[in-house]
């Protein structure tokens, strides 16, 4: 097999090699590593490749031990940060999304063919808790959907420890996902394009009233280290309306302007925001919502650093 009849085996699963990878790593430059690391790992392995499965198949099991290699390689630890809660909030003792190497991932990245809740970032923050082969098994049987005896072939394990690992792994998601989920109705498009206009146009003219009317009573909020005015070295979580409206009044009644740009990411309305010094709006955080029932449920807050992957510029 000569490098023109590899690429032409192997190019047109990179797309959603990218996503497994990114389902795996919870990073989307770590997955564009590990699909490169992917495609050389095949190269060089291209002359045991007889044809026995599918090249998809033969290149997801070569993505998902690159992943585990790595995860092995530079293990990580999610922070065990005490969580404040206010009067008027009902959150779980456990972070949304705020993990610190999760980044968010472009929708034109996506397509129709991958379901939105397995990008979420409240599912990719809940699979953070599983060990790397827990997620691994979660992922190629309930996302992928390989068999277990496929799956066992791949991590090279018998198929008994990958069905044990799979209801270890179901239950700890379950555990992590957060329970109200269930009871929301999440907005079409059109809807959610309504409801970020009103948060759009309630922050940008620092309407408190406006945006207590955009957001639900029990909003829940995280930001990473660095991400949209939060300067501590771990991420940090918050909930209920009173405690986000005090907390982001710094910002919104503060002496800079905001400008914000919508866009979409891991599914979901997003919105890219700036904050004018010197003459010029510079990135300050990319805010990814959750609308529910026609509002705001989540916003969960990146670092500026992600712009580039959604095409956003640094200043304005």
């Amino acid at each position: 097999m000569d490098e023109t009849e590899f690429a032409a085996l192997t190019e047109q699963h990179r797309r959603e090699l990218r996503v497994h990878c990114y389902r795996l790593l919870g990073s989307l430059d770590e997955a564009e590593d590990l699909v490169q690391e992917t495609f050389l790992r095949a190269w060089r392995g291209r002359d045991q490749y007889a044809g026995r499965a599918s090249v998809r198949a033969w290149l997801y099991r070569i993505a998902t031990n690159a992943c585990l290699d790595f995860l092995g390689r530079t293990p990580r630890t999610i922070p065990s940060v005490d969580l404040p809660v206010a009067a008027d909030s009902h959150l779980a003792p456990r972070p949304a999304a705020a993990v610190p190497w999760l980044q968010p991932c472009p929708d034109d990245l996506l397509d129709a063919a991958i379901a939105r809740e397995t990008v979420e970032l409240a599912f990719l923050a809940a699979v953070q808790y599983l060990s790397p082969r827990q997620r691994a098994v979660l992922i190629l049987r309930d996302v992928v959907g390989w068999s277990a005896k496929e799956t066992a072939a791949a991590l090279q394990t018998p198929p008994a420890s990958v069905n044990g690992s799979l209801q270890r792994a179901r239950a700890e998601l379950k555990e992590q996902l957060p329970s109200r989920r269930t009871e929301w109705r999440v907005e079409s498009s059109n809807e959610e394009r309504a409801v970020v206009s009103r948060y759009i146009a309630a922050i940008t003219a620092a309407d408190d009233k406006a945006l207590a009317a955009v957001l639900r009573d029990d909003v829940r909020c995280s930001h990473q280290p660095g991400a949209g005015g939060h300067d501590g070295p771990e991420p940090t979580w918050y909930g209920g309306l009173a405690t986000v409206l005090d907390g982001w009044a710094p910002v919104l009644h503060g002496p800079m302007e905001l400008r914000m740009v919508p866009t979409r990411a891991n599914g979901r309305p997003a919105v890219a925001t700036y904050l004018r010094h010197d003459g010029r709006f510079h990135a300050f955080g990319l805010n990814v919502l959750h609308v529910v029932d026609g509002r705001v449920a989540e916003v969960t807050t990146f670092v500026p650093a992600v712009f580039a992957a959604f095409s956003l510029a640094a200043t304005l």
